[in-house]
């Protein structure tokens, strides 16, 4: 803009200062040629505005939205936030890939009760860790909750805790196969996962293999998801 202006004075300085005179006056008023230029400017990042806010509502609310990821650490709401996505689905699968209550751990017991209670009567629940199966023959919405607890028993399907010979190629197999079947989902999925990548470093070796994994499988569903949702303190954040 420095430029223009100079060139401005220097020719309104040429033609004498009745000319000066008349071009600062023209300058100052309201139909200057610097705020002329500016108006598009402003006009073009006013459309830009309303074009985002159009694409984030066509994602949430369009049919666009057949896959989400709700990250949420403990405790953060994810689950209740997923709830809320798929509450208005007449019918719904809902598959709990994680251990099943016993009598040897009344805490778990007692959040799997509380998870339960929680779920509508029309809800059907699978319990299941062949989420593969699961994603290519479902004929209903479903609700997986969550892959932060199917991960822990995956991973100790492969022998992965015992480091048993040959533990990472059929972790490899089992985590390949799961996205493959995400990535191909024919019906409505909202799929709930831990953001582990925020805490302390874990003190032990199995903390961090479990750490590293699900966070690099996040990452996968994430870029296959149509809507990806961090839930923090109860509050639902658009990634």
């Amino acid at each position: 803009m420095t430029v223009p202006n100079a060139a401005s004075a220097g020719r309104s300085a040429s033609a004498g200062p009745n000319a000066a005179s008349a071009g600062r006056s023209a300058s100052a008023g309201p139909n200057a040629a610097s705020a002329g230029r500016s108006a598009p400017t402003g006009l073009s990042h006013r459309l830009a505005g309303y074009l985002e806010a159009l694409a984030r509502a066509l994602r949430r609310y369009g049919h666009g939205e057949d896959k989400v990821l709700v990250l949420g650490g403990v405790r953060s709401g994810k689950s209740r936030h997923a709830e809320r996505l798929v509450a208005h689905h007449p019918h719904l699968v809902y598959v709990a890939p994680g251990l099943p209550a016993g009598d040897d751990d009344a805490e778990w017991a007692a959040r799997v009760a509380a998870h339960q209670a929680r779920r509508p009567a029309h809800w059907r629940t699978v319990e299941t860790t062949d989420l593969a199966g699961i994603l290519r023959t479902a004929t209903e919405p479903l609700l997986i909750d969550c892959l932060g607890t199917w991960l822990s028993r995956v991973l100790d399907d492969v022998g992965a805790w015992r480091q048993q010979a040959g533990w990472e190629h059929r972790l490899d197999d089992r985590l390949e196969d799961f996205l493959a079947a995400w990535a191909a989902a024919r019906v409505p999925v909202v799929a709930v996962s831990n953001e582990v990548g925020s805490g302390v470093v874990p003190a032990t070796s199995s903390g961090r293999l479990f750490r590293d994994v699900l966070g690099a499988l996040n990452n996968r569903v994430s870029a296959d998801a149509d809507r990806v949702v961090l839930v923090v303190a109860g509050r639902a954040l658009d990634l």
